[in-house]
């Protein structure tokens, strides 16, 4: 599906107010998912957009579960955020190879990070992101 044009309503802001994109592949549905994201959080969603595009050039882009994903053609996923009402949810997917580790997760191999206004690490987290691309990502595409 398009990402909506000039003349389409904007995306419907679920919980927590993340944004409501169709699944879809490409750098365009991810952007129709940042432009919608309200406050403060906006600006953390497109600066993580730009840290995973200048650590891992030629990044693959989609929107799945109405949130941004990151990976590599058959490679996998690496990285993900989604939107929460006082911050923003940075996932890594392969989270317990990662040194350090994210602080927050009790799943099998993910971790995350939420992301407070003000609170962006970008020396960390591109450490993190570099690290993760370098792994086998969860799921193939």
């Amino acid at each position: 599906m398009a990402a909506p044009g000039p003349s389409s309503a904007p995306p419907r802001l679920l919980a927590g107010g993340n944004p409501q994109i169709a699944k879809a592949d490409g750098d365009a549905p991810v952007q129709a998912y940042l432009s919608a994201v309200p406050g403060w959080k906006r600006g953390v969603a497109e600066r993580l957009d730009a840290l995973i595009c200048e650590a891992v050039p030629g990044v693959s882009k989609a929107v799945r579960w109405n949130s941004p994903m990151y990976g590599i053609p058959g490679q996998g996923w690496f990285v993900s955020f989604h939107i929460f009402t006082g911050f923003v949810k940075l996932t890594f997917f392969k989270g317990t190879s990662l040194r350090p580790p994210p602080p927050g997760g009790s799943a099998q191999e993910a971790r995350w990070i939420n992301l407070v206004e003000g609170a962006l690490d970008e020396e960390q987290v591109l450490a993190w992101i570099r690290q993760a691309a370098a792994l086998p990502g969860w799921g193939k595409f």
